[in-house]
């Protein structure tokens, strides 16, 4: 399961990718702005220090402009991959800039339907969102586990990429079912290493090492 990182801040993604946790990056209009930077600037910088593919996202609402905006954005860098969003323009933009030889995250996916229109308009990636439609009382995992299903039945190439990751138990379920990408905030990514018996074990680990009065190194 390869790991992307759901955030454009530069910090975050440093501390991660130096211990090798990331294998891309997703960014979004929203966390463009939360990094109150230009977003070709900063999307540059990631490009620079991360190996893999990272999602920069058009803005524009038809087809033509997606396409325009998706080829500027696609200059930044060679592992650029152009984000449009899950509508019948970002269909056709989709067809459009993966003809081109451009890769491709189509985002705010909510369905299987949906999932099979985006790998047969040529999608590289497919983002469907698990913590929104937790909110609607629906079960995102269950999103994710149709689509895997559907995808090996017909033997689509387009690559899941699990988003709107709110928890590392959404990280488990996904992974159990066989989600290719999972992309998360840094902090749910960090908090995987967390566990109460682990604390636990480590305070009894320190205090008895205390005992012994000993010292290593």
């Amino acid at each position: 399961m390869k790991f992307f990182v759901d955030t454009a801040d530069v910090s975050a993604i440093r501390e991660l990718n130096e211990l090798g946790m990331v294998d891309g990056v997703t960014t979004n209009p929203s966390l463009i702005l939360k990094a109150g930077r230009d977003i070709t600037e900063v999307t540059r910088e990631i490009c620079e220090m991360v190996d893999g593919p990272v999602s920069a996202e058009v803005v524009a609402e038809k087809a033509d402009d997606m396409i325009r905006e998706g080829k500027t954005l696609a200059k930044i860098a060679d592992n650029i991959t152009v984000k449009v969003p899950l509508t019948w323009d970002g269909l056709k933009a989709c067809r459009a800039l993966s003809d081109d030889g451009h890769m491709v995250n189509v985002t705010l996916c909510f369905s299987p339907a949906q999932a099979i229109l985006a790998a047969k308009a040529g999608a590289t990636f497919i983002s469907p969102f698990i913590g929104r439609l937790d909110d609607i009382h629906l079960d995102g995992v269950d999103l994710i586990e149709d689509i895997r299903t559907i995808y090996d039945n017909y033997g689509y190439e387009t690559q899941i990429l699990a988003a709107s990751i709110r928890s590392v138990n959404h990280i488990i379920e996904v992974g159990k079912i066989g989600t290719d990408v999972i992309t998360a905030p840094p902090n749910v990514i960090k908090s995987m290493a967390t566990h109460i018996l682990t604390d636990k074990g480590l305070a009894q680990f320190t205090a008895d090492w205390a005992k012994t009065g000993q010292k290593i190194g």
